[in-house]
Parts: structure tokens; sequence; C-alpha cells
């Protein structure tokens, strides 16, 4: 979740230390290019795919061939030793480890600490991976760019807190690809240490959207609530402190790392408590048309009237579902002065977020693009990657 957190993995050498409750400060955000309202800029991705696929006759068929886009130009990835040791700490974007995957298996990064759901998540994805855990989210992104990690999977949206606007963000400022999904079904618990009981807790701790997910259970119990980065790593400070007044709300697998007793399960507001992370790795996928994919994009629009409607209208032209759209502020660029100078009034600018249900292999989809291209001032193809259809 956001940042919520996760179940347990097979005994690895963690990439965690010496814990302290410090609040960390993110990089400083990094700067969108800033694009005129009349300049329209689209560098290709690659040029096209080709799905070879054997007919009757023996003789093989190409595929239409696929165009994405992408905002940044390829710019060449930093060099890391093998010889460095493993940093002690979960990563951070201002002190990374040096070592890269040996090609034994996969190792994929994740935000939080162990028994974090995103560790979870990222074990659904992969289940064989090396799951390397980071401070923040801009560390994950960091460590596939920088070839420390294979993959990264992060969440992106939950059924009951909404988005994590941060991971829209770094989308766009970072050059990764989507190449899959995995939701996760999120299973809160109410965890103490040892001899605590419900009624001797005061306050609870955990990562701010699994607290709002349990409202109406910590109400009830007439806890007060303080919010941590994320809530494994709320379970770890209940334990290490040894706090007989504070509980966690956190997965059963962080109760079973951190030594902790459940006091009550399910305490979510809604069975139906989903998470729905992102896998993102260096290169895109081949898309295909086998099996149901989904396709993430992000454009901006000229201020006017029905502008937006015409965007989205060339999605249902084509009988293409969309699941999802989000708007964010274009950050360079808050703020657009009105065409009629005698009013004096703004207009907030904004990247538009939208997932849709095509794969780039269907021509419809990018008969779809090539629409939207006509009129949208940018436009970038985040991943088109396999709907995940589980949900455990």
């Amino acid at each position: 979740m956001a940042t919520a957190t996760s179940l347990v993995r097979s005994p690895t050498t963690p990439l965690s230390g010496k814990f302290t409750l410090s609040d960390q400060k993110l990089t400083p955000p990094g700067q969108l290019p800033q694009y005129p309202t009349q300049r329209r800029r689209f560098t290709p991705l690659f040029a096209s795919f080709h799905d070879d696929t054997s007919n009757n006759s023996g003789s093989k068929k190409n595929a239409p061939a696929v165009e994405l886009e992408k905002l940044l130009d390829d710019a060449p990835y930093d060099v890391v030793s093998k010889d460095s040791p493993l940093h002690p700490r979960p990563l951070s974007s201002t002190q990374f480890s040096n070592s890269v995957s040996d090609g034994s298996r996969l190792r994929v990064a994740y935000q939080g600490v162990r028994g974090a759901y995103s560790e979870a998540a990222a074990e659904k994805a992969y289940p064989n991976c090396e799951a390397v855990p980071c401070d923040q989210f801009d560390a994950a992104f960091e460590a596939v760019e920088k070839w420390i990690v294979d993959r990264a999977v992060l969440p992106i949206e939950n059924s009951l807190g909404g988005s994590i606007h941060r991971n829209y963000d770094l989308l766009l400022r970072h050059s990764l690809h989507i190449v899959g999904e995995v939701k996760l079904a999120v299973r809160h618990c109410l965890l103490a240490n040892h001899g605590v009981k419900v009624e001797d807790l005061q306050r609870v701790l955990s990562h701010p959207q699994a607290l709002a997910q349990c409202e109406n259970t910590l109400t009830k119990l007439g806890l007060s609530r303080e919010a941590l980065d994320d809530t494994a790593l709320s379970a770890k400070y209940v334990a290490s402190k040894k706090l007989k007044d504070t509980g966690a709300v956190a997965s059963s697998s962080a109760a079973s790392i951190y030594g902790l007793n459940i006091l009550a399960q399910d305490i979510q507001d809604d069975c139906d408590n989903i998470t729905r992370f992102l896998i993102l790795a260096r290169e895109p996928i081949i898309p295909g048309i086998e099996k149901p994919f989904k396709t993430s994009i992000v454009f901006s629009l000229e201020e006017g009237p029905g502008v937006l409607f015409k965007a989205l209208a060339v999605f249902a032209l084509r009988q293409i579902n969309l699941t999802k759209i989000e708007s964010r502020p274009l950050r360079n660029q808050p703020l657009r002065a009105s065409d009629d100078c005698n009013n004096g009034s703004k207009y907030f600018d904004y990247l538009f977020y939208v997932d849709f249900e095509a794969s780039m292999a269907d021509q419809r989809a990018q008969n779809a693009l090539r629409h939207l291209k006509e009129f949208a001032t940018f436009l970038r193809v985040l991943g088109s990657y396999p709907v995940d259809t589980t949900m455990i």
C-alpha cells in the first residue's frame, strides 16, 4: 500500500540494520521539463515489435507494428561494481549499495521493511525473488535505474484509500516502464507486545492509509493514532521499544517477524481492501493480444471547453474501456493565464494519467493514441502489460 506493508518471505540477508524512529526527509523533487503551451513534443520509444506466429502453411506472419512514446531521451545508466558489500540498512536515495544481482535470482525492490505488504506483493509477482527493502519510493525507482535491482514493485492505488500520488509523480520523473501489476488483499491486524491486552492500549501506530482503513475499529477502541512511514515499521518500533501502552496496525507476517501478539485480525472497515501495485523495469515488455492487457498513459491538453471530453472520446469511439483516470498538477507550470486578458484569471495546468483495457499490439489502441496526439500537448506511454486477474 502506499504504503501499506507485507507478508513473510524466505530468510535472506536483510538490508536493514539498526532502527531509529527519526523523520526521514525525501530527496528534493526533481524538475519536470516545462513545455510551451503551443508546442507538441513526442519522442518515439521504439519503432516496432513483431510477434511471429506460425500459420497452417508454416510461414510466419508479422503482427502490426507497435508504437509507444516516452518523455525523456534514453540516457546511459550508471555502471556499478559487484565488489562492494551490501549496505546494512534499507536502500536510500542518498546511500545506495553498489552491489548488483549475480544473476542467480531476480532482485525486486519495495518500499518499507520486512513484513510490509509491499514485500508480499513483490513475492506474489516473483515467488523466488530476493526482495530488497528501500526506505522511500524514490530509492526504489533509483535502485532499478542504477542496476542495483532488476524490478521494483510499488503501490499505486488502494480500494479504500485511493491513489498514491507520490508514485504517480515519480512515474513521470523517472524513465522506467510498467511491465505488470499485482493486486493484493490487505488484511490488517492489531498487534502488541506479549502480555499487553487491548484495554492496556492508549495509542496505535501505522501508516496513515492503514489507520484510515481501520477508522471505525480504532474509534470504537478509543485509541489515538500516530502515523509512521509504513505498517511494518510501526510493528518493528513497538517491538524494539517494548511498549506496553502502544499497538501497531500491520500484517500477521509483521507480527511473526517482530515477535508481537495479534490482538485482533481483519480490523479494516471493509473486507474488500485491495491494493494495486505496479511492476517497474528498465525496459518495456513486448505487448501481446493472447491474454488481457492493460495500457497506462499520461498526457496534457490545452485549456478549453470540451478538451478533456474530446480526449476521452478517442477511446469510447473504439470501444476501449477506461479503468482509471487521475489528474496531477504540472509542477513546473501549475498555473496558466487565461487567453482572455481582460479578466486576468488563471487555470490549473494538469497531467492526466489514464489506464485502459487494451494492448498496444491492438490496432484500436494504436489508432486511439494517434488520434489523441492530434490535440494533446504531451503524450507518453508508461507501459502496456498483462492484467492481474488473481487476488490473494
